[in-house]
This record gives C-alpha cells, sequence and structure tokens, in this order.
C-alpha cells in the first residue's frame, strides 16, 4: 500500500484545488494542524479512492494523492481510514 504523498511532492494542479477547497470549506487552523499531524506520520493509504474523518472535515483522496475536503456532514466515497 502506498503512503501519502506530502504537500511538497504533490501535483501543482492537486495542490492547488485542495487550498481552494480549504478556503471554500472554511477549514481552520486547529484542523490543518490536525492534518499536518496525520500526514506527518506518513499513513499508508489504499491504491483506490478513500477518505479519512476528521470530524468537523473530511479528507477524500486516491492513492498516494489526497483530492478534496469535504464537509462534516457531506458523504465520502471509498474506504474509510
Amino acid at each position: 500500500m502506498p503512503q501519502i504523498e506530502s504537500w511538497p511532492r504533490m501535483p501543482s494542479a492537486i495542490r492547488d484545488h485542495l487550498a481552494e477547497r480549504m478556503h471554500d470549506r472554511n477549514i481552520s487552523l486547529d484542523d490543518l494542524n490536525q492534518l499536518r499531524v496525520w500526514i506527518e506520520s506518513k499513513p499508508t493509504v489504499p491504491e483506490g479512492q478513500w477518505y479519512k474523518d476528521f470530524g468537523s472535515f473530511k479528507l477524500c483522496g486516491e492513492g498516494k494523492y489526497p483530492k478534496t475536503f469535504l464537509l462534516a456532514g457531506q458523504s465520502a466515497t471509498g474506504h474509510q481510514l
């Protein structure tokens, strides 16, 4: 199973999309800190679709790349981490 990719190694289109969604979804600094700590732990993720529920938001991805943020009440698809 792959490990989630670090921010500097993600393609710029993915980084730009995630930054947009952070602003659109009003992801707080505390939330982003939770995300940072999780990513720094170098978690393994499935090859296909997955999501991680942080309580106030969800991070959805595919393989080693995170793809978008969802609000807490939005439903996600894929393997829950």
